[in-house]
This record gives structure tokens, sequence and C-alpha cells, in this order.
């Protein structure tokens, strides 16, 4: 994320969290691909996606991850600069009050089949039926740690969410966390929010205690935004899909990037983010479930 000076320009913490990790040669050289405006080309890669990844701030400032989820063609390019999304998050999802009004969000366009990804940051406005995104930033990303699985057709429309919050998770969320291979996080700065993708083997997020998280970071695109964020505003989101039930998990709290006591191997940097709830909401019938079994990256 970058600030309201210069959005296409790393921040001090992003700087930073590349120098820290030995990525800001490199950082540098990728940095042309973040733009102001959807890239030519990607209108039909957005028309194909039925879900949207979006991260905002409550009322309080807490990051939350969600997701916006609907038929092909309810995300399109509404020119080079606006992005719009005709669905809206489930009732009682901790953005719904948020995203009444105009807010900085981060979003992420993913194909979990074709192990593709785009992120668009900006401000969200309601429009019937959605909302739009003025972009701020714009770029893709790479292939890594995606695994690849298959929405279900007959996924249904209309939901009915039972969300139930609690400040720690209990033995079911932890299993599911346990057992991830994919999840999403959303941090934020002033003048802006980002919203990520984090992949590996099962078992890759560590539940530490019913009040903490922690994972190895993995080498990426070198831009270090989610701990660069980290660096300046300590808060995070955190969004679980149970594929097969269809809930979803949310987490808020804070989390710290650190060298890691001991590393793991594979693709791991030497660093791993340690996260500390705050508050869980699971939300039964929130999200489409029956995905077909995952195909694990071949960089995991």
């Amino acid at each position: 994320m970058a600030d309201l000076i210069d959005r296409l320009a790393f921040h001090p913490g992003e700087l930073e969290a590349q120098r820290v990790a030995g990525t800001a040669e490199l950082a540098e050289r990728v940095r042309p691909i973040i733009a102001d405006a959807i890239p030519h080309g990607a209108s039909d890669f957005l028309a194909r996606q039925r879900m949207l990844v979006l991260g905002a701030q409550d009322r309080d400032g807490r990051p939350w991850a969600s997701t916006l989820l609907g038929p092909e063609g309810f995300l399109s390019a509404a020119g080079p600069h606006t992005l719009r999304a005709a669905a809206g998050v489930v009732a009682g999802d901790p953005l719904a009050d948020v995203l009444r009004d105009e807010t900085d969000v981060g979003t992420l366009a993913i194909d979990l089949v074709a192990r593709k990804r785009l992120r668009i940051n900006g401000r969200w406005r309601p429009v019937d039926g959605g909302g739009e995104v003025d972009v701020h930033q714009a770029f893709g990303n790479c292939p890594k740690y995606i695994q690849a699985r298959v929405m279900p057709d007959d996924a249904p429309a209309d939901f009915r969410p039972a969300a139930t919050r609690a400040g720690t998770l209990n033995e079911r969320d932890a299993a599911l966390v346990s057992a991830a291979d994919t999840f999403f996080v959303a941090t934020a700065v002033d003048g802006g929010v980002d919203v990520s993708h984090k992949g590996g083997n099962p078992g890759f997020v560590d539940v530490v205690s019913p009040a903490e998280l922690r994972w190895p970071d993995y080498v990426g695109n070198a831009m270090m935004m989610t701990a660069g964020n980290l660096g300046v505003n300590p808060r995070a989101g955190l969004l679980f899909p149970d594929w097969e039930t269809g809930a979803t998990l949310q987490l808020t709290g804070t989390a710290e990037v650190r060298r890691a006591a001991h590393p793991a191997g594979g693709p791991a940097t030497g660093q791993e983010t340690v996260f500390r709830i705050t508050e869980a909401i699971r939300t039964e019938h929130s999200f489409p479930g029956g995905w077909s079994a995952p195909k694990y990256s071949r960089f995991n």
C-alpha cells in the first residue's frame, strides 16, 4: 500500500520490510507493475470470477477480510479506473455497516483453478445492487502457493448466514485453521487497505493457543505489502473459508512479523508472522460449500 502522496510508491513500512527481508532491489524492479488503473485485458478475467475477497476496517478501525459472491459477470471494469461489484457481503458480516458508506478497501479477484489473481485497492462507494471501487492500485500477482479448487456449479445464489462471535477459537475453529491450506489477510495504513492470499500445505498455520496463530512467511513478489503495513499498523483481519461446508471463519486482531526461532524449510524466508486474536466470527451458510478437493501448488 502507498500513502496519499504517491499511491504507486512504497511507503516507509514496506521499504523497511523489504530491507529486512533482503528484497529491496527486486521490489524496486517489480514496482512498475503497480498501476492506478485496471490492467489492459483484465476485463475478461474479472467477468469470469464468481468471488471477490474484500478487506476493510470496521467503525473501530479493526481490519476484517470477507467475500463478495455472485454469478459470472457480477464483477466488471466500469472503465479503467473503476471496479464494479454487483453484490454485497452477507447479513451480519462485520463489514456490512461500513460498506453502506464510502470507505477504503483492498480487493482480490482470484481464479483458484487457473492460479491467477488481481489485486485492486481503492475507495469503495455503495451503488444500487453493490458497490464500485475507485482504483488507487491495481496489479497482478504470481501463482505461488495457490491450491487449485473448483467452486460447485450449483452454489446457491442466496445464503442464510448464522454467525457466532467469540473472543478465542473453539476446538472446531482451531481444527479448521490447523487443516487450512489457504487463507486471506487484510491490513491497513492511513490512506489505504490491502488484502492478500496466503497458501501452503495443510498445517502451515500453527494454532499456538486459542488466542494465537503463527505461520511462516514464504518467498513471494518481494514487495512485502502485508509485512510493510503491519510494521506501520499491527492490526489485521484473517478469513478462513471452510471449502467443504460453506462456513467462514473471520478473525481480527494484531500481527507481528519477526525472525523465526525455528525456521521452516522449503520456500520459507526465515521470518514468521504471529497473530493474536481479539475477536472471532464463525458464520455458517455464508459461502459456497462442496468445492473440489485441492490440487496443491508445486511451490509449496
